[in-house]
Parts: C-alpha cells; structure tokens; sequence
C-alpha cells in the first residue's frame, strides 16, 4: 500500500502549494518538493526564475495564480513566461532579445547625409531629401554613426580699431 508523503517543509520557507515551497537565503533562491531540494538560482537571476516557475506550471505543479501570489508578481508576467516556455523550452528565457536592424539608415544613406552634414545643411533639409525623419538623423549623431562638421569659430568684427 503507498505511504502518503505529509507536506513538511524546512523551516522558514514559504509554501507555493501543498507540496512546493521556496526559500531566500544569501541571495539563492531553493525550490523544495518537500524536504527535498528540487532548483537553486540566485536571487538576482531573472531569466532563471521565469523559466523554473515556467517549468512548474507547465509540468502541473503548480497553477499561474499560485505562483503570483507565492512570488506578489503580475499574472501578465508568468502568462507571458508560459508561453515563452510552452513555445521555445528553457532555451527560450537566455536567448538574446532580437532587435530590428538599420532600416532606414543604410550604408547609403549615413554617406550621403554625412556629405550633405559636412556642407553645412540643416537636419531637416537633410531628412526631407533623403526621407528620413530628422529626428533619426539626431539620433545617428548621438549615437556617432554620423557627426557634425567642426564649426570655426569667428571673432566677431570690432566696429572700431583695436589701439596698439
């Protein structure tokens, strides 16, 4: 006949559901089944967090709604981690973030306006010819893909003559 396992849990660590727990202690965070230890990840290790509490709602360990309030995040953040694990598996919470390319600055472009930037035309004129917007050619200047010519400083024209 199976012996029935008793919900007991190391000291001081606070219950998910009847079986899972967790602890913070030294900056780790340990998921317990149990007495046993079952994941460890450090306390600051978001990717990890999503994906282990991922793992436990997918696996039937426990619901979305017992994870928010174990943890006090927003559902939208463990639906959103849900999915992320349902489609793409722990791989899919270290992945780099995919970011869109130079769409509107290509090679191309950033020559031309740095021609026209070196003669001397206004952002805006620039923009209009090349149709880009001039707030993206400020940001290019920003972010040094292209930069203003050097402005020569003038003395300014004395209306009288300077005594020796």
């Amino acid at each position: 006949m199976p012996q029935a396992q008793l919900p007991i849990f190391p000291e001081g660590v606070v219950p998910v559901t009847s079986d899972l727990a967790f602890e913070k202690r030294n900056g780790r965070v340990t998921y317990f089944n149990g007495t046993m230890p079952v994941f460890v990840h450090d306390e600051s290790d978001l990717a990890t967090f999503r994906m282990i509490t991922s793992q436990f709602v997918v696996n039937g360990n426990c619901t979305q709604s017992q994870i928010v309030r174990a943890f006090g995040i927003p559902v939208i953040s463990v639906k959103r981690a849900v999915k992320r694990y349902r489609d793409k598996g722990p791989r899919g919470f270290y992945e780099p973030r995919g970011t869109r390319g130079p769409v509107v600055l290509t090679p191309e472009v950033l020559e031309q306006a740095q021609a026209m930037l070196d003669e001397g035309a206004l952002l805006r004129t620039i923009g209009s010819e090349l149709d880009v917007k001039p707030n993206t050619l400020n940001k290019a200047i920003h972010a040094g893909k292209l930069h203003r010519p050097a402005v020569k400083k003038k003395h300014p024209q004395l209306p009288y003559p300077r005594p020796n």
